[in-house]
């Protein structure tokens, strides 16, 4: 089943009864008591036998016959547990369709009594006095709930109800009892056990220990709210059953005949079709592009209402999609679209308006494409999206790209070598400039060919990618020799020893990772492998050039500078000797998908925002290679110096600066934290931690492992911005000229980064198709929360008022108690 698709079941098609299960009894219960002086309600001191009866209702009526619990219980907790079967079917169900729902006290009694009342006499007073006592004596309250929600799906699981004591369950339509506590009454506990039914139902993820900690905080709060309110409140739980998909309402075609027959003026019918082709919506569609290019008036201009229309449309993310409202509209105004061709961006949203199935149309198209004013790169990457499949088009991107230098193009290479896959042929315009561009330049051809090689595992695309490989190497083997007398062959055997290397390193990891004992063991086993049995890897034959900057040649690994880190995977530290006798520290990992991490970083590349974007290099869909930064995560460096300011000062210490830290230093912490903070927000990384966050001597904080990304988080209720409360004590705290120093920044750098939201918008569409797994498994969602979190519909003014509350938000969740930290977070995803 695709990510976007939507399985259902429909209601009419059901020809079950209707089940649910009678859960228990929130509250201590009182009950209604006649005397002398009338009816009081007093809190029952004995233990209460108690039975609950239900009836449907159907648009306000009774059908069916009532069910009442057939066990009872006795005492607090009053428990039930007990599945009730209704003689009506879920096919006979309408929208407003309601379970209403009674609890009271000897209902076998009092049902006794009102029979007896009509036996023994035809009086209406005597009857009167039947019915009164039997809403009256034992009653202790009632509630309603509907069996579809506004979307019109049936409900599913538990469903928490609140009780009006001492009325009966009302089942007319509006009814007087809701057992739905409306939004504006929902306390904080109501917020919480909200997200508690959906922790149960598995829509979020299960974490042991987290969820041990959020499970005692719950009780905590709900003795508090007990406190603040009391037990007055009554609640009776329900849970409804579930079935493999959504159930959505649908009337049977006999009922929809009725229906139209007795006056109704709507009636909602689930259309099973709705967003798929249409036959007769295209045919219309193309019989009025047809006609208005026969009447076009060269001289006609659009109406105010159109024109601005049509301004709104030029004004979307390159990832909205246009309605056919909206295409149609902008096709028809062709002569207004002339008018634009000197504006850049108005190009993109017009090829989208096109309908390329038309020869006629598209022809046209074309002709206009390539008299239109030359558009940025950013709009080229655009066109090569999966949204455009004219081989004219994205040929026309390509020339665009044309124009780009090696530095500007090796930004975006690893987008457009997915874009390959998109492509209509497997040796295609684009494939062909790649490698093109490649020849002339090695480090280009380095990094595209490593790309290349990772996609050749897709199972869908591998042909493709097979054939971009060989065109590859068949162009690189054929180039003469150059200023060093290296010809293409030679060149093309320093890059495929690339791999050759990065299989050993795998057979070393797998080496270490296989002894037992404690981390020494494992560095010791490490150096001998480099030394004894591997000790090629020592002093290469030849000389190649590094897979993570190919720009660098090294000439072997250095087993005294070489270790691997203290960690499940065993990453391994080597140390790798270069042309001019220096060295360069690599990190390389085996067991870890880092193209997702590839990805982030290089987001953080084609930003300036004092961040320390740190190269990374996917060699293959579970290993890679990482830049090393000498750092230490903040879990070590609190543990060592308590604060990180005290760790600071060891290295730049001034004693009249404040926090005896020097002003460069603390500019730059700074300067990360806000850099950091807001890219963690916009990208919504997740599973931040302390030692994940790491710190340079020199203050610059970053972040690693970015396994969670798009809003994945393994932990509930993240936060939306990600601070340490020991990140914020460095500042000064929340009341310092540094916080608010801090909160300017972010701002500062939120609305830098919304600028080139486009540009970051495309990247992440061209890689919509890839296998990284937090946009392989729904892509159309990822993009959708990415573009939101840029805020397009607000000026930078309005932004930055929305940031710096973004910010308290964040902050004043840090230093409260944990149970008052969940509380908040809850609050603030409901």
């Amino acid at each position: 089943m695709g990510a976007s698709e939507f399985r259902f079941f429909l209601s009419c098609d059901i020809n079950s009864p209707v089940t649910f299960r009678i859960d228990k009894l929130d509250g201590i219960p009182s009950v209604q008591k006649s005397t002398d002086s009338g009816l009081v309600s007093v809190a029952e001191e004995k233990k209460q036998e108690l039975y609950i009866e239900c009836a449907l209702y159907i648009n306000g009526a009774p059908f069916g016959l009532p069910m009442r619990t057939r066990l009872h219980t006795t005492g607090s907790p009053y428990c039930w547990n007990e599945l009730i079967t209704l003689s009506s079917k879920y096919r006979d169900l309408t929208a407003h369709s309601q379970l209403a729902i009674t609890v009271s006290k000897h209902i076998a009694c009092l049902f006794l009594w009102y029979f007896l009342c009509l036996l023994i006499s035809e009086s209406p007073l005597v009857a009167g006095m039947g019915c009164f006592l039997r809403k009256t004596e034992g009653l202790i309250g009632g509630a309603t709930i509907l069996l579809f929600n506004s979307k019109m799906q049936m409900k599913s699981g538990k469903q928490k109800l609140r009780l009006w004591q001492g009325k009966e369950a009302d089942g007319s339509f509006p009814t007087s009892t809701p057992g739905k506590v409306p939004w504006h009454e929902c306390g904080e506990l109501e917020r919480l056990e909200k997200l508690m039914n959906k922790f149960e139902r598995g829509q979020i993820q299960s974490i042991d220990w987290l969820d041990r900690l959020m499970l005692k905080s719950l009780d905590k709060i709900k003795e508090q709210e007990s406190s603040k309110h009391g037990n007055s409140n009554l609640y009776l739980v329900i849970d409804f059953c579930s079935f493999e998909h959504r159930v959505v309402f649908q009337v049977q075609s006999s009922l929809l005949k009725n229906l139209s027959k007795s006056g109704a003026k709507f009636v909602t019918v689930w259309d099973t079709e709705l967003g798929k082709f249409n036959p007769s919506e295209h045919k219309q569609l193309k019989l009025a592009r047809s006609l208005d290019r026969g009447i076009i008036d060269r001289d006609l201009k659009p109406s105010n209402a159109e024109r601005k229309s049509i301004q709104s449309v030029l004004k979307y993310p390159p990832t909205r999609t246009l309605s056919g409202d909206e295409r149609q509209l902008s096709f028809r105004e062709r002569p207004f679209w002339v008018s634009l061709m000197t504006e850049k961006r108005a190009l993109t949203k017009f090829l989208r308006c096109v309908e390329w199935s038309d020869v006629q149309e598209a022809k046209q198209a074309i002709q206009l494409m390539y008299k239109w004013e030359t558009i940025d790169v950013c709009d080229a990457l655009e066109l090569l999206s999966p949204l455009f499949q004219s081989e004219e088009v994205r040929a026309f991107a390509v020339s665009v790209l044309e124009r780009a230098d090696d530095e500007e193009l090796q930004c975006y290479l690893l987008q457009l070598v997915q874009a390959i896959r998109f492509e209509r042929s497997d040796r295609s315009r684009l494939s062909q400039f790649l490698v093109e561009r490649a020849l002339r330049n090695i480090e280009l051809a380095s990094y595209f060919r490593w790309y290349v090689n990772v996609e050749l595992t897709d199972h869908v695309y591998n042909k493709r990618y097979h054939s971009t490989y060989s065109l590859l190497e068949e162009s690189m083997s054929k180039l003469p020799p150059g200023v060093n007398g290296e010809d293409g062959s030679k060149l093309w055997q320093s890059l495929v020893r690339q791999t050759e290397l990065t299989a050993q390193l795998c057979t070393i990891t797998r080496e270490v990772r296989n002894i037992r004992g404690n981390t020494q063991k494992k560095i010791d086993k490490l150096k001998q492998l480099l030394s004894e049995i591997l000790s090629e890897l020592t002093y290469f034959e030849e000389p190649l050039r590094s897979p993570l900057t190919p720009s660098v040649i090294i000439k072997g690994i250095v087993p005294g500078e070489s270790s691997l880190f203290k960690s499940q995977l065993n990453s391994l530290r080597l140390a790798f000797r270069t042309e001019d006798e220096g060295t360069c520290k690599v990190i390389f990992k085996k067991g870890d998908d880092l193209r997702q991490d590839q990805l982030v970083v290089q987001m953080l590349e084609n930003l300036d925002l004092c961040l320390t974007p740190y190269k990374v290099l996917a060699t293959g869909h579970d290993e890679g290679m990482l830049e090393f930064i000498p750092s230490r995560p903040l879990a070590q460096i609190l543990s060592e110096n308590r604060s990180i300011t005290s760790y600071l000062q060891k290295f730049h210490p001034d004693e009249h600066a404040p926090f005896g830290i020097t002003a460069t230093c603390l500019d730059t912490f700074i300067k990360s934290c806000a850099g950091y903070s807001v890219i963690t927000y916009i990208l919504w990384i997740g599973d931040r931690h302390l030692d994940n966050l790491l710190l340079t001597d020199d203050g610059r904080l970053f972040h690693v492992d970015f396994a969670f990304i798009l809003g994945r988080d393994p932990k509930p209720f993240p936060p939306p911005m990600k601070l340490c409360k020991e990140m914020l004590e460095a500042m000064g705290g929340a009341d310092s000229q540094y916080y608010t120093r801090f909160k300017s920044y972010c701002c500062e750098a939120y609305n830098i980064l919304r600028k080139p939201s486009n540009l970051i918008l495309n990247l992440f569409y061209l890689m919509a198709g890839s296998t990284i797994p937090d946009i392989a498994s729904d892509p159309e969602k990822g993009i959708l929360k990415l573009q939101e979190k840029f805020r397009l519909d607000m000026d930078d003014e309005a932004c930055i008022h929305f940031f710096q509350d973004l910010i308290n938000e964040s902050v004043s969740a840090l230093f409260p108690q944990m149970v008052e930290t969940i509380h908040r977070w809850a609050q603030y995803w409901l």
